[in-house]
């Protein structure tokens, strides 16, 4: 069967994805991006906040937002909450907002094709869709979440997960803050209340060891917001899904003459404290289209520059996560409240100085693509 052939194949078109094939596609590049979900962003598997920054990396973000954020209140155990305040930022409808960058990749030139997954990566870069097209790309870009088909094809895998599960409730007062919930009986994670005009998405992660209790941890506090009349007591839709909390992988590597790079999730580029995600992904995504254009074009040193530029954005910000998460679970089962403010970035003790510096990261050297 001959294949279809393509400068660059984008797995996932999420943001990172999309924005990827964005900017591969305007640069001239012959761009497929595919998804296995049959629409954008749907269904809906985060919390929907982002930053108010996140404006800079995306043009009419107003169109896709809920509502604006202004604050921040933090919960330990049943004490009285601590406001952060300003802390901008605003609720997505992620569904029209991923429709929004998939809308701009089109724009751009991009193949994009929903319904549609990578069947097999093959060590030499081949690939078979599982619609059971074969594709050929100079390029492969892996935006395909926390557990990436196209990471593991290099070696790349995240291995440190928070299983999330949140539901959308109606919300009874009008509130303009995110609100989290710090507790030992949420191991390995937290409670939120991130408010959308009239609902609310209030949800738990836990580590996958807790898994079998988080139903019943976003029900109990769902019944405690319930009972102080600020959500109603009817489930407006469930969703739920992993995030990776390990930190950043390599996001370069080759199968074959197929270069490839990770952006978003696939990368490891969710804050493993608060589980953030979309921003990192809408720039990462950005970069890693940008980077394959250039390689594309001879520079081969831009697959480096990517790998560099993402630990000059966040690698500094990703291992005082990882670092405060990690002394988290070090403390034991019962974490006592005061462990719980040094794991969560409202408090000034998560900014103290590291116990340690993180560890020089090796770069493997470039090489060659093949030619088109």
């Amino acid at each position: 069967m001959s294949a279809e052939a393509f400068d660059v194949l984008v797995a996932g078109l999420g943001p990172a994805g999309a924005r990827a094939a964005a900017a591969a596609a305007a640069a001239g590049a012959r761009v497929l991006a595919v998804d296995r979900k049959r629409r954008a962003g749907l269904p809906v598997q985060c919390a929907e906040f982002v930053p108010a920054l996140i404006g800079a990396d995306v043009d009419g973000l107003a169109q896709c937002a809920c509502q604006a954020i202004d604050s921040m209140q933090t919960f330990v155990e049943s004490e009285a909450p601590d406001r952060t305040a300003p802390f901008p930022g605003q609720m997505l409808d992620r569904g029209a907002f991923d429709a929004h960058l998939v809308e701009a990749a089109r724009r751009a030139g991009a193949d994009c094709r929903f319904g549609v997954s990578l069947r097999t990566l093959a060590a030499d870069g081949g690939v078979t869709l599982s619609d059971g097209i074969r594709v050929v790309a100079r390029i492969v870009i892996g935006a395909d979440g926390p557990r990436s088909c196209v990471g593991r094809a290099i070696g790349q895998v995240n291995r440190s997960l928070v299983e999330t599960r949140q539901v959308t409730v109606p919300l009874l007062d009008a509130h303009a803050a995110t609100d989290i919930f710090l507790s030992a009986d949420i191991p390995g994670g937290y409670g939120w209340l991130f408010p959308k005009a009239n609902a609310a998405n209030l949800g738990a992660g836990v580590d996958p060891a807790h898994l079998a209790a988080l139903k019943g941890i976003v029900a109990r506090l769902h019944r405690r917001l319930a009972d102080e009349g600020r959500v109603g007591r009817e489930v407006l839709a469930t969703t739920g899904g992993a995030i990776p909390v390990g930190g950043p992988l390599t996001p370069r590597g080759w199968l074959g003459d197929t270069a490839v790079l990770l952006a978003g999730d696939a990368a490891g580029l969710a804050n493993p404290v608060t589980g953030a995600g979309i921003a990192a992904a809408v720039r990462s995504g950005r970069l890693a289209g940008e980077a394959a254009a250039h390689a594309l074009a001879g520079h081969l040193s831009a697959l480096e520059d990517y790998e560099a530029e993402l630990d000059d954005l966040f690698g500094a910000s990703l291992e005082r996560a990882r670092c405060r998460r990690e002394e988290l679970v070090r403390s034991g089962a019962r974490p006592s409240p005061a462990e719980l403010r040094r794991a969560w970035i409202a408090y000034p003790e998560y900014w103290d100085p590291l116990r340690a510096d993180p560890p020089a990261t090796v770069r493997p050297r470039a090489r060659e693509l093949a030619p088109s």
